[in-house]
C-alpha cells in the first residue's frame, strides 16, 4: 500500500510502541494524530516528527472525547485510515490485592476504549481502512497474577476477530498485534512481573511497531510477536492440561531471564 497522505490514530503514541509505531509511519509519508495523556510531552513529539504529526491530549478513558476524537482527527487532516488501539495498562498482582478501581481501569483502557473507538472510527474509515488492536500473548494464556490484563486482551482478541468479519464486505481491515514480554515501562515495577511472563524472549519497541507496519500492509488478521511464542500460546491454550505440566519449567526459565535482565538494567545504569 501507498503511505503517501494516509493519516492514522495512536494512542499511547508519548512513548514505547506507539511512539515507535508513529515515528514508522511519519517515516513511510503517514500523517498521525498522537493521543496520549500528557499535553507537554506530545507536544514536544509534534517539534521531533514534524507538520505530519498533531497533538491530541486526551485520556483514553475518557469516553466522550474518545468518541469525538475520530471527527476532530478528520476535520484536523481531511480523511482517517487507520486506527492503532495502543494505549494500555497493568496492575499487577493478585486480584484479591487489587482495588476494584483498577481492575475497572484495565478493562476500561484496554478493552472498552478500543471499542469505543473503533466504533467512532468506522463512519470515517474508506475502503482500504485499517484498524490494528494490540492485544498480547497473555490474551492466549491467561496469566496468573495478571488476571484482569489477560482478561483484557482475550477480550480485545475476540473484538478484533468478530469486527473483522463484519467489516469485511466494507473493505476495512481488522488486525490484532499480540506482543510477548516487551522492554517498555511496563516493566517499571519489576518484582511484580510474573517469572512466567520473562520465559519468552523480550522484544523491543521497535520491533512491535515493525509488526503494526505489517498489519496496516498484510492481510493478517493476527500477528504474534515473536511469532515463535505465539505458537507456544496457542499450544497453551489449545492443550490447558499441557501447559499446566510446563507451566513450572517455563516459570523456572522465566525466574533466570528476569535476574539476567535485572542485571543488565542495572549494569546499563552504572555505566549511565
Amino acid at each position: 500500500m501507498s503511505w503517501s497522505d494516509r493519516v492514522a490514530i495512536v494512542t499511547g503514541a508519548s512513548s514505547g510502541i506507539g511512539l515507535a509505531a508513529a515515528r514508522a509511519f511519519v517515516k513511510r509519508g503517514a500523517r498521525v494524530a498522537l493521543v496520549a495523556r500528557t499535553e507537554t510531552t506530545l507536544a514536544r513529539l509534534v517539534r521531533e516528527l514534524g507538520e505530519r504529526a498533531a497533538s491530541f491530549p486526551l485520556d483514553v478513558t475518557d469516553h466522550a472525547g474518545l468518541r469525538a476524537l475520530p471527527g476532530r482527527v478528520v476535520d484536523r487532516f481531511g480523511r482517517l485510515d487507520v486506527v492503532v488501539n495502543n494505549a494500555g495498562v497493568n496492575h499487577r498482582g493478585e486480584v484479591a490485592d487489587r482495588t476494584a478501581a483498577e481492575l475497572e481501569q484495565i478493562v476500561d483502557t484496554n478493552l472498552v476504549a478500543p471499542m469505543l473507538l473503533s466504533h467512532a472510527a468506522l463512519p470515517h474509515l474508506r475502503d482500504g481502512g485499517v484498524i490494528v488492536n494490540v492485544a498480547s500473548l497473555a490474551g492466549k494464556v491467561a496469566v496468573p497474577h495478571e488476571a484482569a490484563y489477560s482478561a483484557s486482551k482475550a477480550g480485545l482478541r475476540a473484538f478484533s476477530r468478530a469486527l473483522g468479519v463484519e467489516l469485511s464486505a466494507r473493505g476495512v481491515r481488522v488486525c490484532c498485534v499480540n506482543p510477548g514480554p516487551v522492554d517498555t515501562g511496563f516493566f517499571a515495577d519489576i518484582d511484580k512481573v510474573p517469572d512466567l511472563v520473562f520465559s519468552q524472549p523480550m522484544s523491543s519497541a521497535e520491533q512491535i511497531a515493525d509488526a503494526v507496519v505489517r498489519a496496516v500492509e498484510s492481510s493478517a488478521r493476527e500477528i504474534d510477536v515473536p511469532a515463535v511464542s505465539g505458537k507456544l500460546a496457542t499450544l497453551a491454550y489449545l492443550s490447558p492440561r499441557l501447559f499446566a505440566a510446563l507451566r513450572p519449567i517455563f516459570e523456572k526459565r522465566g525466574a533466570r531471564n528476569k535476574e539476567r535482565y535485572v542485571a543488565s538494567k542495572r549494569a546499563s545504569r552504572a555505566v549511565n
